[in-house]
């Protein structure tokens, strides 16, 4: 997913979807606060054609519901090792792409009020109409920017990002929000690819098809994505006051579990 974006909308308390994408945005825009300005229709034109995740989002759907492992267990048995949340529990996902992850643990835990947020328009699109086809009413998407997010101080009980680091420029400030927006107690699971070659793989096929069709408007990703060594990647998270922190590799991913005290 490509991270950055300006924020839009700030959610101030639960919500769930309705009957169609437009309906559920209606539902929701009853418990937000007024938007801030947005940029200049120009400036908005320009960012959505500048990203290959709005440009070819059916291409990274692929990738992330056919070819990427499925951690879905690995985080709701970290998130919640006695079996299950707490009633009315809130979980965010940063980075949500097409809405897997969240749609998943949604569906898993229908009493948890679940929100995904990602910059990309088009993959928000795609995960609104998955929590559609599943009739998810705990599950809404919003756009947002990972490293300014519009959520208050200590405003949710859960977060999760998976290959969120692959293209994020300044991950340092995105475990301070990860930090700042749980509660106490709260927990977050971060999965991560080990290896540049495998997680590199989405974004050298829309960079390809992009060449071969001539669509290219110099598009904010790299052509390659970057991956963390186990040490640095368990530096990254002594950035913050976790009461608890661990990490751990299994296969191509590396996990890491942090807890607010």
């Amino acid at each position: 997913m490509s991270p950055l974006a300006q924020p839009e909308t700030r959610l101030v308390s639960k919500s769930g979807t309705s009957n169609g994408i437009l309906l559920a945005d209606k539902a929701t825009s009853a418990h937000r606060l007024p938007p801030r300005p947005s940029a200049a229709p120009s400036a908005a034109r320009a960012a959505a054609n500048d990203s290959l995740f709005d440009r070819f989002a059916w291409l990274y759907v692929f990738f992330r519901e056919k070819v990427f492992r499925d951690d879905t267990d690995r985080i709701a048995n970290a998130l919640w090792p006695e079996g299950s949340p707490a009633p009315g529990a809130e979980l965010l996902e940063l980075g949500c792409g097409p809405g897997f992850y969240s749609c998943g643990l949604a569906a898993r835990f229908p009493t948890i009020s679940v929100l995904g947020v990602d910059c990309s328009a088009q993959q928000l699109t795609c995960a609104k109409r998955k929590a559609l086809s599943l009739q998810l009413k705990n599950c809404v998407f919003e756009r947002d920017n990972v490293l300014e997010l519009t959520h208050g101080d200590e405003s949710v009980d859960a977060v999760i990002a998976a290959r969120l680091f692959t293209v994020l420029p300044n991950r340092e400030r995105a475990i301070a929000e990860m930090f700042r927006v749980l509660r106490p107690g709260g927990r977050c699971v971060i999965a991560e690819p080990r290896y540049a070659f495998w997680a590199s793989l989405p974004l050298f096929a829309m960079w390809v098809i992009a060449s071969l069709t001539c669509v290219n408007n110099g598009y904010r990703e790299p052509a390659k994505a970057t991956v963390l060594a186990p040490s640095e990647f368990k530096r990254l998270f002594a950035t913050q006051p976790w009461q608890r922190v661990s990490t751990w590799c299994d296969g191509r991913y590396q996990y890491a579990l942090c807890e607010k005290g």
